[in-house]
């Protein structure tokens, strides 16, 4: 089993025309993944890897069947994509683009809860649930089918998390980058929820970092609500004060956006937590 993607997923891929779109789209395939539609305003009638392209969402959401939709389109045009396909009745929308105003992610969040679709990012990886399905960037070679599930803000981590998850014999359920905006659409909570559901999964891991509060307030739900092992792994334990930092998200107010802070609300809450990814593995595998 898993959450939100599996064999069953319908792929609509916005912005399939682009060098990033199709690359991806190339890849998305060969994991596995149900590619039935792409979308570039104008461009309807073509195809790309096979796949059908449309001008619009609600053309193809109409033709194929697509329930899902994964967004490589550049910022300025973003809000409109996601826009259109929560209106063409899409699902699940992982939104790849970065750079959105936090104040368009605002409006757009709010709109997809109304129409009952879930977002996750903008910023984000993607999502794989092992040997299933692959949506986004994340490259499918180092995942491998197993119990734990991974929830990460930072995608350069979730990489390396998974590699040593895979080292010390254990694999995935469903690995999702969150997105490192200071407005994503699904949060850690909203993915612990998902995953208490799911009876594959036997542990979970979440890669956090500097900025911000969910962290701590994911710690606090993980202790009053969560039952299943629960690990984590800050980043930017070492980042220097006053320097802007990669991730829009990474604003520390105060002392509460720090790494100590957030360590220290984890371990408090009964999170185990490493100081390296490869530590966050063993401690895993001693628990399952």
């Amino acid at each position: 089993m898993s959450i939100l993607v599996n064999k069953d997923t319908k792929l609509l891929v916005q912005g399939i025309t682009g060098r990033d779109g199709s690359f991806h789209t190339q890849h998305m395939i060969h994991y596995g993944t149900k590619v039935v539609a792409g979308v570039t305003p104008g461009k309807g009638g073509m195809s790309v890897e096979g796949v059908p392209v449309f001008n619009s969402a609600a053309e193809a959401v109409q033709k194929t069947g697509a329930n899902t939709s994964v967004l490589f389109v550049p910022a300025k045009f973003a809000t409109g994509a996601i826009y259109e396909a929560i209106d063409a009745g899409i699902q699940l929308i992982v939104c790849i683009s970065e750079g959105i105003p936090a104040i368009d992610m605002v409006k757009i969040t709010a709109y997809a809860v109304s129409k009952g679709c879930r977002l996750v990012g903008p910023n984000s990886p993607g999502i794989v649930s092992a040997g299933e399905a692959k949506v986004g960037i994340l490259p499918g070679n180092i995942f491998k089918k197993g119990s734990v599930g991974v929830i990460s803000r930072s995608g350069t981590l979730t990489y390396e998390i998974v590699d040593h998850i895979c080292k010390v014999g254990l694999g995935q359920s469903t690995c999702l980058g969150i997105g490192g905006d200071p407005i994503i659409g699904t949060k850690f909570i909203d993915c612990l929820e998902l995953f208490a559901q799911d009876k594959a999964t036997e542990a979970v891991v979440i890669v956090g970092e500097i900025g911000g509060r969910d962290e701590q307030d994911t710690a606090e739900y993980v202790k009053k609500n969560f039952k299943k092992p629960v690990f984590g792994f800050i980043a930017g334990k070492t980042a220097p004060a006053d320097k802007r930092m990669g991730h829009a998200g990474a604003i520390i107010s105060g002392t509460s956006g720090t790494a100590a802070e957030k360590i220290k609300v984890f371990k408090e809450c009964g999170i185990d937590v490493g100081d390296t990814p490869a530590e966050v593995a063993q401690l895993v595998k001693q628990k399952l």
